[in-house]
């Protein structure tokens, strides 16, 4: 079978999704209409009876509009009341959505520390299984409300690889403001091209990983989806990179269709998550 076509036998894939993705551009507000295909999408997935966890961006630029903040550089304590406004209502959102589609949401704010102490890290598996057991969507974000620069995990496309890693998933989409990967930034070099297919993780790979994003309420770039893609492809879990301009970009990935770039998973035996933590740059 071919690798793509096997995507649709995966059962419990995570999604991934930045805050450049779910707002629009111009005024820094959600985009009700990708927020409402997103969930259509994991709503029609979770009828086929596969689980699905959400990562999401969003909370602080959706906190800092609701207070009409700019986009300047902020104080932690102001970002961390920001997240704490903007969770929230990004949650009461994603809420409403879902239950237009009969369909239940569940919140799990994570910092480092959740995976990093194993009493944590245990009791975050355990409630991961049992919400998807129950058949609810864990919807997953960064604690930005507490979280410091020495126990963040940097960006979501990290806490995404992490979260595959700890419930076991099967396969991780990465939704950005980009294809997949290439040779080099294709906003800057139009001869750049595109890597459909990576079989395994090299430093030539990395190089082309430039930690740029085209974005002003993102926060990561290619290098961090690299880095994403190391932990989850270690872990035992498949990874694609695709483009979110179109939500529904997520069935035809699920259809086994040649969307985004597919990193073949290869687990390490002597992965371990609390390791891989630990060890992360800061971003």
């Amino acid at each position: 079978m071919d690798i793509r076509e096997a995507i649709r036998d995966k059962k419990r894939i995570v999604i991934k999704v930045g805050s450049s993705s779910i707002q629009h551009q111009e005024t820094g507000g959600l985009d009700y209409i990708k927020l409402e295909v997103l969930v259509r999408e994991i709503c029609n997935l979770r009828n086929q009876g596969k689980e699905v966890v959400l990562v999401t961006s969003g909370a602080i630029a959706v906190g800092k509009r609701a207070v009409r903040l700019g986009e300047d550089d902020d104080p932690i304590a102001v970002k961390q009341a920001c997240a704490a406004i903007g969770q929230a209502r990004l949650m009461m959102t994603y809420q409403k959505i879902f239950a237009e589609y009969n369909h239940v949401a569940a919140q799990i704010l994570m910092t480092k520390n959740t995976i990093v102490d194993p009493l944590n890290r245990l009791n975050a598996h355990n409630t991961f299984s049992e919400l998807l057991k129950l058949g609810a969507v864990p919807i997953v974000n960064e604690n930005d409300t507490v979280a410091t620069y020495e126990i963040r995990f940097g960006d979501n496309d990290t806490l995404s690889a992490i979260v595959a890693a700890l419930v076991d998933a099967d396969l991780l989409i990465l939704l950005s403001d980009i294809d997949g990967l290439y040779t080099d930034d294709p906003n800057q070099n139009p001869d750049a091209r595109f890597i459909s297919y990576v079989d395994e993780l090299t430093e030539d790979l990395y190089h082309m990983g430039k930690g740029t994003t085209g974005s002003s309420v993102g926060t990561g770039g290619m290098n961090t989806k690299l880095q994403a893609a190391k932990i989850a492809t270690s872990a035992g879990v498949d990874m694609i990179i695709a483009n979110a301009d179109d939500m529904r970009i997520i069935h035809r990935i699920m259809d086994g269709r040649k969307y985004g770039t597919f990193f073949k998973a290869h687990k390490d035996e002597n992965f371990y998550l609390a390791d891989y933590v630990n060890a992360m740059e800061q971003v």
